[in-house]
């Protein structure tokens, strides 16, 4: 599973596409988010994740600085949590780019391996949500270990 992610060639990531639209009298104090343009590069979901976006045209005003701090990377529960985000950030560009077909099929595949992954690792560690807890007429989501506590990295 982990190893059909990376099949899409890596996006070209030119200088153009490293920065994002903001009006000049933007406070920093207030939020304000690019538009972004059509069919924009992406971000890989394991690289996008700790910058906070899978798109690097949104990946401001701090020039491509990476949160280090992801404690969950290299384990299953950190690929399902990097699956997540890459979904919901493609779901909010869709909201506003609804006919990006290139999109679309990227957030399909990215929820195919989401639902692989958290199969996976439901079968094998438990579940991640209530909503998974009830297996076989038991109700476990009180079993050990919890899903942060699981640390085995990915090989």
């Amino acid at each position: 599973m982990h190893e059909n992610r990376h099949h899409h060639p890596a996006p070209d990531f030119t200088p153009e596409h490293r920065t994002g639209i903001l009006p000049t009298d933007a406070p920093l104090a207030v939020p304000f988010v690019p538009f972004q343009r059509d069919n924009p590069p992406q971000y890989s979901p394991e690289d996008g994740f700790p910058r906070g976006t899978i798109f690097p045209g949104l990946d401001l005003p701090w020039q491509n600085t990476v949160n280090r701090s992801h404690p969950a990377a290299g384990t299953p529960l950190g690929e399902i949590m990097e699956l997540e985000f890459a979904v919901f950030d493609l779901a909010l560009y869709l909201d506003t780019h609804q006919h990006d077909t290139q999109a679309i099929e990227m957030a399909a595949h990215y929820t195919d391996l989401l639902h692989t992954a958290r199969k996976q690792y439901v079968e094998e560690h438990g579940p991640l949500s209530h909503g998974e807890a009830i297996q076989d007429g038991k109700y476990t989501w009180l079993q050990d270990p919890w899903p942060w506590e699981y640390q085995e990295r990915r090989g």
